[in-house]
């Protein structure tokens, strides 16, 4: 088994993790949060998204929050970006990186955005350009890569047409997200060795849900498909919407775990991540989503 020696890793609990909190967390919270990612030696933080409030309420404070950070040189702060005022507020704040999006099921792009995928990502055209102009990073994300909850299989061949799209806006990163977690080792294998057909493996990630308890047996699939960068969220923070009482993003700490344990360099101290987990988890008042984190505490702790 021919194993990357390194890869990145991308720590979206702040964007994607905090996103779905009903109650709402304050912003020095999310500062302290991204402060002590950023300290762990993540590459890339995810760190907000400057969408409407009406509908993400909890994004509200994106411009205060990455106005207070404190920026390790180096580190990519990224932003999720779904029009040019978003892209706008963006640029204001200073980000490095702004993520699109598309579906790869026309069901799921037909249900949350009322148009279809071809129609999504041209939407997404002059943020994209208006970003590269300006200099930013920008990465495309697929949903729905694996399965949708609405018409159940996605085609392969879809996957890999918006790959294209998001390509061809000058996507410099494609993830190939498994929204609601359904997906197998041996679809992992099969989706990104049809997308790598027409887009650079290096310039492809994986981010995987662990709804079905697949996500480390995904994460080790694609690893053995050439893939080399990987998100996964603090603590395990973030639900699925789509599945009542499903767990959502894998956690970090059982994915540097794994990652460690195959001899695979990723930067980021697993001790840290384990301590931040540990802090915004009793910050929000939620259990710890992460085996490895919550292992490592108890273990740290019977050590005293």
């Amino acid at each position: 088994m021919v194993l990357p020696k390194q890869v990145k890793l991308v720590e979206v609990g702040p964007r994607d993790g905090l996103q779905n909190e009903k109650q709402f967390v304050s912003t020095a919270i999310k500062v302290e949060l991204i402060n002590q990612l950023s300290a762990a030696g993540f590459p890339n933080v995810e760190a907000a998204s400057f969408v409407s409030p009406k509908w993400v309420p909890q994004m509200a404070d994106s411009s205060e929050v990455m106005e207070a950070i404190r920026r390790c040189p180096g580190t990519i702060y990224s932003a999720l970006t779904p029009n040019m005022k978003g892209l706008e507020a963006a640029l204001a704040a200073r980000v490095d990186e702004v993520v699109i999006f598309g579906a790869a099921s026309e069901a799921f792009s037909q249900k949350n955005i009322n148009c279809s995928i071809a129609e999504s990502i041209e939407r997404f055209r002059p943020v994209a350009r208006a970003a590269k102009d300006s200099g930013l990073r920008v990465r495309g994300a697929i949903s729905c890569a694996f399965g949708c909850p609405y018409q159940g299989d996605v085609p392969v061949a879809s996957v890999v047409s918006v790959a294209q799209m998001l390509d061809e806006l000058g996507c410099d990163e494609i993830d190939v997200a498994d929204t609601i977690g359904v997906g197998t080792a041996a679809q992992v294998g099969t989706v990104f060795d049809a997308v790598a057909q027409v887009i650079e493996r290096s310039r492809l990630s994986g981010h995987f849900h662990d709804t079905y308890g697949q996500a480390l047996a995904n994460i080790l699939a694609a690893l053995q498909a050439g893939i080399t960068i990987f998100h996964a969220s603090v603590a395990g923070l973030g639900g699925c919407p789509y599945a009542k009482g499903a767990t959502g993003n894998v956690a970090t700490e059982d994915v540097l775990y794994l990652l460690d344990g195959l001899g695979i360099e990723t930067g980021v101290d697993l001790s840290a991540v384990v301590a931040a987990g540990d802090f915004i988890s009793n910050a929000i008042g939620r259990p710890n989503g992460s085996r490895a984190g919550k292992a490592l505490l108890a273990k740290a702790a019977a050590t005293v």
